[in-house]
């Protein structure tokens, strides 16, 4: 993977929006990114909609082509998630971004983002907090963009004694994100990667019963199979059945890897929460999992 040049004070940023539409705007957004030091533009499709989408496909396309393809944008942060980006993403031309990469940041339904970006150019990519979601991040997670755009040392670490984690260490690159947006692109030229990457999963907003399946589309695929490692984030708002579904998260999860080795951490904070810390895709990194403590470093160089 291709490593973009690391931010610093004084660079251009730009914000798009290539999904659902903004109703609220993004000041504290491009407040806190110029308290940063950036210069910030915010293409036209942060004001725009066109039914539930930020603008028509097309300029949703357009903003994003024309930040990529701007060699003084540093950075292009993703205002928001919803739906959207997987129908723009076939229409987008990344030569000129292959040649002069910079940062694409977001999660949810930026995964297409993530996952077509890894597939297609080998560069990598930021899975944080977007402007849009900086109102109700934590100053933490916040920071921990801040540092891996700036290329500052990044470890997150946190105490977890869930008897569900599987302990071991893992060195790889990081692919995934949302796992609906990770089923939906299988077997398509976004798809990313997965054998011999360390996986990172979440969700919002899904019935249990329908991560289960999801989880079985993984497995049958062959996706899991050849993991060096599983990260499992947020998985909140699940939705249960009527009658109960039977199995938690936890148990959903552990029974599809269950004959695999790979260490597995599970409550990363990451996904769709407060406390959604950045993950840099597509650069090496150390998982560590043990009894009382999981802890993800990368390298710098």
């Amino acid at each position: 993977m291709k490593r973009p040049p690391y931010l610093k004070k004084g660079d251009l940023v730009a914000i798009v929006c290539t999904a659902s539409a903004i109703r609220d705007g993004i000041s504290e957004g491009v407040r806190i990114l110029e308290s940063w030091g950036l210069r910030v533009h915010v293409s036209e499709s942060v004001s725009s909609t066109w039914n539930t989408f930020a603008g028509t496909d097309e300029r949703r396309r357009a903003d994003l082509q024309d930040a990529l393809n701007d060699v003084e944008v540093k950075a292009v942060f993703a205002a928001r998630g919803g739906y959207g980006t997987v129908r723009i993403i076939d229409g987008i031309d990344w030569e000129i971004f292959s040649i002069n990469p910079k940062w694409l940041i977001g999660f949810s339904d930026i995964t297409v983002l993530h996952s077509h970006v890894q597939r297609q150019t080998q560069i990598a990519t930021v899975h944080g907090q977007m402007p849009k979601t900086f109102e109700e991040g934590t100053s933490a997670s916040i920071e921990s963009l801040r540092k891996a755009l700036f290329g500052e040392e990044l470890i997150i670490q946190y105490t977890s004694t869930s008897s569900y984690n599987r302990l071991g260490t893992a060195k790889s690159e990081i692919v995934g994100g949302n796992l609906a947006i990770l089923q939906s692109i299988l077997g398509s030229d976004s798809d990313p990667i997965y054998d011999g990457k360390i996986l990172f999963i979440e969700d919002v907003g899904e019935a249990l019963y329908n991560i289960d399946r999801m989880m079985w589309t993984l497995l049958r695929a062959g996706k899991l199979n050849n993991l060096r490692g599983l990260i499992v984030g947020g998985f909140t708002s699940m939705k249960e059945s009527d009658p109960a579904f039977g199995q938690s998260i936890y148990e959903i999860i552990t029974e599809k890897v269950k004959t695999f080795s790979y260490p597995v951490a599970f409550d990363f904070p990451a996904g769709h929460i407060a406390d959604n810390h950045a993950i840099i895709f597509g650069v090496p990194a150390k998982l560590e999992v043990s009894e009382n403590q999981v802890t993800l470093t990368y390298s710098n160089t």
